[in-house]
């Protein structure tokens, strides 16, 4: 073997041993410090439901979700006793998946092994990346599905080949299973035509088998997806899409109405979570755009596209949803890093701009997994997942203390919310318990519902509060605890135990007649196994 390829074999052997190293430190260290947030509590609780009951395994489907990700997470719990933690193992994987996706295509468009390794770095050191990486959320899977399917799209173009358009099919199907935005890497898909060597004879010819393979991709996506039609709600999917994008016929009466606002805070929410100065090095390969063209001009389309879609169309937007479309970014700031290598080799230039571009990542990644309340993440996720009320601080003490309560005889447990972080993030933990009884109340009435009144009369009864700040002026409440929302006082989750009235003349409203105010411990069809 010639030593060079000897040596260059060794160090890429130590470099994916350093990277596999920092990718489980950053992934699996204080996995579940960050509370639970209302939606992982949404999807772990399905997923915890399928996986005692094989007829709900569609289950999310009841609320227009596609289903794959609660499936992996159905395995996992198989093996893992904490649903949170086994949920968020599901991303802790999906990013496993893309840092080996982003390796791989990379490596594919560049034909540079250093370029691929630091593009596999960024992606771990990313804060975008690392925040979801470690929730138990759709979006991990969604951004993995992304990569590898540009990676056997460009594989597709360049080959031509039956097998890729076999395989590229199935990921496209499978990134259709988890999410309705998998459908966008079968509509970016012609972009890669960049890519095709025009300048070689036939080409007629192989555009023509370029075209039909591409839509045997496309059938064979479509048929895996058909698998959906199986359950009754798969209506429920196009009237959930509508709930977060302006549907065509909505669209055409403002088209531009929204545009400019959406693409500020896209962009605001894109600057912070990748940091000013990967976001620069994302930018600089447009500069030298004649080194690699198709590559960069096929990277900055198919982040560009969707992402200007986005804008375009979003009605109810999260930084979630750019994730997947950060991706292609992280690929062109490594060619950035990779070029100031090849310019200032070992010189003190080098290793500053380096550090000007990797320090910002690494100093947030340090305060998401040690500290997250104090991280330097958007304001729109510092509210949901830190200092507002579907952030899920206090959920895990409260179950605590009712598992207690409940040493001692049977308890009844009623919840502001029958969907969501209350009461699933309770019905997460305490299933299993045959003395703890739980309901969800919404709205929650200013009189205190019969049920609740009988239940304080036989039973220690409770109430958790998290959403409203005062106390239904009918109902005889005494705090037990009360947990704040990361660094607000304002906002707490607190629990009470619930005294039955007085005397008969006590307001006791009826909800057994099925008013607007009735009990519920079933939420959305959806059963309490």
């Amino acid at each position: 073997m010639n030593p060079g390829v000897g040596i260059r074999l060794r160090h890429g052997f130590v470099l994916s041993l350093l990277l596999i190293g920092l990718f489980i430190a950053t992934r699996l260290t204080n996995l579940t410090k960050l509370p639970i947030f209302t939606d992982e509590a949404i999807y772990v609780r399905w997923a915890q439901i399928g996986t005692r009951d094989a007829s709900w395994r569609f289950i999310s489907m009841t609320d227009g979700k596609q289903p794959l990700f609660t499936w992996v997470a159905m395995t996992i719990m198989r093996f893992v006793p904490d649903p949170l933690y086994a949920g968020r193992l599901v991303s802790v994987l999906s990013g496993v998946g893309s840092a080996l996706g982003i390796f791989f295509l990379s490596k594919t468009l560049f034909k540079s092994l250093r370029v691929s390794f630091l593009s596999s770095f960024l992606y771990i050191i990313s804060p975008f990346s690392l925040v979801y990486d470690r929730m138990a959320l759709y979006d991990s899977l969604v951004a993995m599905f992304s990569l590898w399917n540009l990676y056997f799209a460009v594989l597709l173009v360049r080959t031509l080949r039956l097998d890729v358009a076999l395989i590229f099919g199935m990921t496209l199907g499978l990134g259709m299973l988890n999410k309705t935005s998998g459908f966008l890497s079968l509509y970016l898909a012609p972009l890669t035509m960049v890519l095709m060597d025009w300048r070689r004879g036939k080409i007629i010819r192989r555009i023509a088998r370029w075209a039909l393979l591409l839509a045997v991709s496309a059938v064979l996506s479509q048929a895996v997806y058909g698998v959906l039609r199986l359950s009754p709600f798969f209506h429920m999917i196009a009237q959930k899409d509508a709930i977060f994008v302006y549907p065509f016929r909505e669209w055409i009466s403002h088209p531009t109405h929204f545009f400019v606002g959406n693409m500020r805070g896209l962009i605001d929410w894109l600057v912070h979570y990748l940091t000013w100065p990967v976001t620069i090095a994302a930018i600089v390969p447009a500069i030298s755009i004649f080194r690699k063209p198709r590559e960069k001009l096929l990277l900055y389309g198919w982040w560009l596209a969707p992402f200007v879609a986005l804008a375009l169309f979003g009605k109810v937007l999260y930084p979630r949803f750019v994730l997947f479309m950060s991706m292609p970014l992280l690929i062109l700031a490594a060619t950035t890093i990779d070029g100031v290598m090849r310019r200032w080799p070992k010189t003190f230039l080098e290793i500053f701009l380096i550090g000007c571009i990797v320090v910002p990542s690494v100093y947030t990644d340090y305060l998401l997994i040690t500290d997250p309340i104090y991280a330097p993440i958007p304001q729109a996720d510092r509210g949901q997942y830190i200092n507002d009320w579907p952030a899920g601080w206090g959920v895990s003490e409260v179950a605590s203390l009712l598992a207690e309560a409940s040493k001692r005889g049977h308890i009844v447990v009623y919840t502001e919310g029958t969907f969501g972080l209350l009461p699933y993030g309770l019905e997460i933990m305490l299933v299993d318990n045959p003395n703890i009884e739980i309901h969800g109340i919404w709205p929650v009435p200013e009189d205190i519902p019969q049920e609740v009144a009988r239940d304080a009369r036989l039973y220690p009864t409770y109430f958790v509060m998290n959403q409203r700040l005062d106390v239904p002026r009918g109902w005889l409440l005494t705090l037990v605890a009360s947990y704040p929302k990361g660094i607000r006082k304002d906002r707490t989750l607190r629990l009470y135990s619930v005294s039955a009235p007085l005397s008969q003349d006590a307001k006791v409203k009826n909800t057994s007649s099925g008013s607007d105010n009735s009990l519920s411990s079933q939420n959305k069809t959806q059963p309490k196994p």
